[in-house]
């Protein structure tokens, strides 16, 4: 992988080599700090030259500029001051990220007119530099632009300069938890199928407990005799065994009841019988995003020491074609007693979650459940790649939710549920059938795990569209997001730690 940059704070100052940045609002202009790192002005005879107004995210690059030592002086808009919350923060450390290039020392004049810069903003825009920085690129074996191997240079070096760096220190080491959340996601969605299948997921799970976290590895057997002939079914095509990774953070109170995530784990969907079409069909070894958000998700809960009791469950399984791959028409009985009329094996992600699900809801008890799951390409239809699909049945979770998706801008929009829909599941031969038909597709899906919940708070996030393969942003230019863990890693922390 490249090496991600190294981060450290200290008061404004004047570098004197490397590659300085500094800031302009466009409500001020350059701060007095920022101009002692530009004491020939450089910038102001540059930036009508380039027409550069102060935009957000606008940039301006000098090279050697004169009156300085240093090698490069960047300078980026931030826009009016009053638009800088909390995602301004991370997003304009992605534009910095984007001019770190080779440079191997770059520092960063946090430092703006008419605004107090804190530490938590300058965490966020720290965290922003190593959000932007990811790139997978674990397999190549050669340069992009011509011969030889990789180049593994050093660390670039990235000094954030700004007013309280001991308290943008300890800021950054709360979102440097989240940072490695977002990245093992990441991570994981951008595996290849051949090398990250369930077994090798969960033992990516199992290693969380170097972390305080709690890991128990359910294998087939184990699942065979708690009853889980939905999660089995969609498994048996595959000569990889199925796995149930159950992950546990204790950081509450011994007698709180825990809340709970649970992530469809398929790694790989080829649609089984009802097979997929070849095209595209490459970009389902990212059928596991939900598993890997809920495993992102616990790393940052357990590195940031969380203090809510917490737990996360995946369900990991490839859904393959072979001689002994279940069959369109099969009925299966899940763990929770009630049959499955399978007409549709490309439908398995439900699947998989109803006895994850079931399993969760009746062994811990929890505050609510949240599911995750690349479920529905019909999600995608309806709301783009912009938003997430937002199902529940609690009012109050789904406002808090909705929220956390607003201040993270994870986005989520609600979307309805009702008796109306929940009879399209119905079926003549069983319980329940596993599609709905051709209207309302991630709608009728959400029907049919709502009914492995009973009364418990839940709410279904369907990220078809937002965790893989998702537009690249100022903080995001990987093909796995790792969209999720940002989200939830703050429900969590503003309505569920003590």
């Amino acid at each position: 992988m490249t090496s991600k940059p190294s981060i450290s704070f200290a008061k404004p100052g004047t570098p004197k080599k490397g590659s300085v940045v500094v800031f302009s609002a466009d409500d001020g202009g350059l701060s007095d700090v920022a101009r002692a790192n530009d004491p020939a002005k450089a910038l102001d005879r540059a930036f009508p030259v380039a027409d550069f107004n102060s935009k957000f995210g606008g940039v301006v690059e000098v090279l050697a500029p004169e009156g300085t030592a240093v090698d490069r002086l960047v300078a980026i808009g931030v826009g009016k001051t009053s638009g800088l919350d909390e995602y301004a923060w991370l997003k304009l450390g992605g534009v910095v990220a984007a001019q770190l290039r080779k440079a191997a020392e770059v520092a960063v004049i946090l430092d703006i007119t008419g605004l107090k810069v804190d530490g938590a903003a300058a965490a966020g825009v720290a965290a922003g530099i190593l959000l932007r920085s990811y790139n997978f690129d674990k397999y190549k074996t050669k340069k992009d632009n011509g011969d030889g191997k990789v180049d593994d240079k050093k660390s670039v070096k990235v000094t954030i300069h700004c007013a309280d760096p001991a308290a943008a220190k300890k800021a950054f080491a709360d979102a440097e938890a989240i940072v490695g959340g977002v990245v093992l996601a990441r991570d994981l969605v951008n595996e290849p199928a051949n090398v990250l299948g369930p077994v090798e997921f969960a033992a990516q799970a199992k290693e969380l407990e170097k972390l305080g976290v709690k890991v128990e590895i359910l294998t087939e057997k184990e699942m065979k005799k708690l009853g889980m002939g939905a999660l089995l079914g969609v498994a048996q095509g595959s000569v990889r065994p199925p796995r149930l990774a159950v992950m546990q953070w204790n950081g509450g109170k011994a007698k709180d009841k825990p809340v709970a995530f649970v992530g469809k784990g398929v790694v790989f969907d080829s649609g089984g019988v009802s097979i997929k079409p070849a095209a595209g069909m490459e970009d389902m070894k990212g059928d596991m995003g939900g598993a890997a958000a809920v495993t992102g998700l616990m790393h940052t809960l357990a590195a940031r020491k969380a203090k809510a009791n917490v737990v996360g469950i995946i369900g990991l399984v490839e859904n393959m074609v072979d001689g002994n791959a279940q069959r369109p028409g099969d009925i299966v009985t899940s763990m929770s007693g009630q049959t499955i009329e399978v007409l549709n094996t490309d439908a398995e992600g439900r699947l998989v979650l109803a006895d994850a699900l079931w399993y969760c809801n009746q062994r811990f008890e929890p505050k609510f459940m949240v599911n995750l799951a690349t479920l529905t390409g019909a999600i995608m239809v309806a709301l783009g790649q912009s938003h997430a699909g937002l199902f529940s049945n609690n009012d109050e979770l789904a406002e808090r939710l909705t929220s956390s998706g607003t201040a993270t801008q994870e986005k989520l929009w609600r979307m309805p549920l009702g008796s109306d829909y929940d009879k399209l599941i119905d079926s003549k031969n069983a319980d329940m059938k596993n599609i709905g038909g051709r209207y309302g597709g991630s709608i009728t899906a959400a029907q049919f795990l709502q009914r492995f919940v009973k009364e418990t708070p839940w709410a279904h996030l369907d990220i078809a569209g937002t965790a893989m393969g998702s537009p690249s942003n100022e903080i995001n230019q990987s093909w796995g997001s790792g969209y999720g863990v940002r989200l939830l890693d703050r429900l969590v922390r503003d309505h569920y730690e003590g």
